[in-house]
């Protein structure tokens, strides 16, 4: 009796891991599975600059081949101060030698009133309030001189502006965040994005690996097949179908290395539906598109040739 009943549990555990661990694993099955990877040349460790498509932060990557390097700018919501805080308000150049001292001479001079000495000490009533006022000008002229004799070298300072809005509906110059100069996006290499997207989904679908290589480099054509091979071992398939692109602009354009780099947010719709090796339906639906925010990534020999996706960040 007991070893009917092993088996019959262990034959329960085994139906509901075949059908329950598909759906735990599978649950972005689409290309890059809800993930962010792949990579930007010397941007890859930055996060690209919001956008009217994605005007919150892009999720980092979490895996690349391109050595990670020390962060030369914030980074992907890090805590950082504000424009308003970032440096203290009537003083915009502040000298450590003249705060220093001028605060010593304000802290002596209010220490003295409150004590009832000073520089005048002694004087008491009206006198002693002359004093102060005395004491005042004095710092007050201090302060000036130190400032004209000391402070020329500090002039000047930092200025932060907002971004010009990027749409994709025209020629385009973008600035890169860090590194590389600057190039001009098309409207030809718009639709080259968009119908990429549309091209890499129906690839995905028929589980094309030698059309993947046509549109994406070897390390994104590399995780797509890694991806693909997971969800066969498990019994599953992924099944794309209706895409629809919505919106889309440019984040950033740059040229490094003899290559074109353009990073562009995307937002499209599509059926995600993931099948056992029976057909049951484990995750997704038929008939419920879901929308999905993304940066794609795309890069080409400067000289030309085909854009070819080298990454992709989630956004929200």
């Amino acid at each position: 009796m007991k070893p009917r009943l092993l088996r019959s549990t262990l034959s329960t555990f085994l139906g509901i891991s075949l059908l329950v661990g598909p759906l735990a694993l599978q649950a972005d099955a689409r290309p890059g599975q809800g993930g962010s990877m792949g990579s930007r040349g010397s941007h890859t460790w930055s996060a690209p600059p919001v956008t009217r498509t994605t005007p919150y932060s892009t999720a980092p990557m979490e895996r690349s081949i391109t050595p990670r390097t020390a962060p030369t700018t914030p980074g992907y919501g890090a805590p950082q101060m504000g424009a308003p805080f970032a440096r203290p308000m009537g003083y915009p150049n502040r000298h450590p030698f003249l705060t220093g001292l001028a605060g010593g001479f304000l802290g002596a001079g209010l220490f003295g009133m409150l004590s009832g000495h000073g520089f005048m000490g002694g004087m008491h009533g009206f006198f002693s309030f002359l004093g102060l006022l005395v004491q005042i000008g004095l710092v007050v002229m201090v302060i000036v001189w130190l400032v004209r004799r000391f402070g020329r070298g500090n002039a000047g300072g930092s200025s932060f502006g907002m971004a010009p809005q990027r749409s994709a509906t025209g020629p385009t110059s973008a600035a890169p965040a860090a590194g590389g100069a600057p190039i001009q996006i098309t409207t030809a290499d718009y639709q080259a994005f968009q119908q990429t997207l549309m091209d890499i989904q129906a690839a995905w679908n028929q589980q094309n690996i030698p059309a993947l290589q046509q549109m994406a480099t070897a390390e994104m054509v590399s995780y797509f097949n890694e991806q693909l091979a997971t969800l066969a071992s498990q019994g599953a398939r992924n099944v794309v179908s209706d895409v629809r692109f919505l919106q889309g602009d440019l984040a950033e354009a740059w040229r490094e290395n003899n290559m074109d780099y353009a990073s562009v947010a995307m937002r499209y719709s599509l059926i995600d539906l993931t099948t056992n090796a029976t057909g049951q339906v484990i995750d997704g639906s038929s008939t419920n598109p879901v929308t999905i925010t993304e940066v794609w990534t795309f890069v080409r020999p400067s000289r030309g040739g085909r854009w070819l996706l080298s990454a992709i960040q989630q956004a929200r």
